[in-house]
């Protein structure tokens, strides 16, 4: 069964974010990720207590690849360096498909 990482992200270091983002689409790959959607052109007619910037949607084969991914000690720095350039309202979380 597909799961899927969601991000929502208020970016507070666009250099730091370029470098992230140049990180990150080869080692979703290597686990077996693809990018559903991802980007900042949002619209929200039901808004909640914050808006996020920009929202990624990302599909890997099953669970047990996004925590392979998410837990490899090659994204860790990754990790770091995102939370280093985004507000303390993002939000991660994954979620089996249907």
């Amino acid at each position: 069964m597909p799961a899927y990482v969601v991000g929502l992200h208020q970016i507070t270091d666009h250099s730091k974010f370029e470098e992230y983002k140049a990180g990150i689409g080869p080692m979703v790959a290597k686990y077996g990720g693809r990018y559903l959607t991802r980007g900042e052109n949002l619209k929200m007619p039901e808004g909640g207590y914050w808006t996020p910037e920009r929202v990624v949607v990302i599909e890997f084969p099953n669970m047990a690849a996004i925590d392979a991914w998410y837990t490899s000690p090659e994204y860790q720095p990754l990790i770091e360096l995102r939370k280093a350039c985004q507000s303390t309202n993002d939000m991660t979380f994954f979620m089996d498909g249907i």
